[in-house]
């Protein structure tokens, strides 16, 4: 690593059917960035989800930090915060040479099969990608963990 090169990531994903295109809140389009909500495009979106959307129950939630945790430590990769939402997950990570994009997707595969045994018969878990910000400084690391690991708790449950 050069003195470029982000320290952590800070990744974010959601639930499958809890923040579709067109959400009132707002949502991200990929590699168009940030759009305003649409209704009818939330209401068409929805009408094609394969199942109901996933709300995580707290064992559910607990399973996904554990395997986070499992993950990080096999692979080698510093975590520095994991928080488990009912329709949400942040961690922060810090990688050896793997690209975000590949920490991302084995976090949430790996994720997802501790999650099967609690209901083998869904296959969708998670929205397709999700966030990735990149953690240059001390400081933003500092202020990214202390927002995964105290700021959720104190907003209202999504």
């Amino acid at each position: 690593m050069n003195s470029d090169d982000p320290i952590a990531f800070f990744l974010t994903w959601v639930t499958y059917g809890t923040w579709l295109p067109g959400d009132a809140r707002g949502w991200v389009e990929y590699k168009h960035g940030w759009q305003l909500p649409s209704r009818d495009l939330e209401a068409d979106c929805e009408s094609r989800m394969s199942e109901d959307a996933v709300r995580l129950t707290p064992d559910q939630r607990q399973a996904v930090e554990d395997q986070i945790k499992e993950t990080c430590q096999h692979r080698g990769w510093h975590l520095h915060a994991v928080n488990c939402r009912s329709n949400h997950v942040h961690a922060v990570v810090s990688p050896d040479e793997t690209p975000p994009k590949k920490i991302r997707s084995d976090l949430k595969a790996y994720a997802t099969r501790r999650l099967k045994s609690f209901d083998n018969t869904r296959d969708k878990w998670w929205a397709e990608r999700g966030s990735i910000r990149w953690v240059y400084t001390d400081g933003d690391l500092e202020t990214v963990v202390i927002y995964v690991v105290d700021a959720q708790d104190r907003k209202p449950e999504a």
